[in-house]
């Protein structure tokens, strides 16, 4: 079910159980590209003579870059214009390393609203599993629906 279009999302429009996913595959260019912006500079990450001293013996990829992942398929599969992410639980359970296969799932767990009913939100389950489809990161995530 992909919302990317322009049609704000409807609150009303989501069941329980409904579900998308987003795929790609991490490069080494995505993990240079996220240390720029984040100033995050781990050597586990960018350095491989470091990397391979270390506990995985090569380069991973920054965790919060499946983090990422989940904002795509909830922004722009399972919801689109008119939600707003506020919320998300994450553990990170394997590495993930350079050329895997990444698919975040996200899948509508409850609905309620707050205020009278006023303020809707969705509480979706949040995974991303690799290629072989080993869980790689777990969680939950609360959006808000304006409609």
């Amino acid at each position: 079910m992909s919302k990317s279009n322009l049609e704000p999302v409807k609150f009303d429009d989501y069941e329980i159980g409904d579900s998308a996913k987003f795929t790609k595959t991490i490069t080494e260019e995505d993990v240079m590209k996220f240390a720029e912006v984040s100033g995050d500079y781990n050597p586990l990450h960018i350095d491989p003579e470091f990397a391979k001293t270390q506990m995985f013996g090569e380069q991973v990829a920054h965790g919060v870059i499946s983090v990422g992942l989940i904002s795509a398929v909830l922004g722009m599969e399972l919801f689109g214009p008119g939600i707003l992410y506020g919320e998300q639980s994450v553990r990170f359970v394997k590495p993930v390393y350079f050329g895997d296969e990444l698919t975040a799932v996200a899948t509508v767990k409850e609905k309620y609203t707050k205020k009278d009913g006023k303020l809707k939100f969705i509480r979706c389950t949040t995974q991303v599993l690799n290629q072989e489809e080993e869980l790689v990161t777990d969680g939950e995530a609360v959006v808000m629906v304006m409609n």
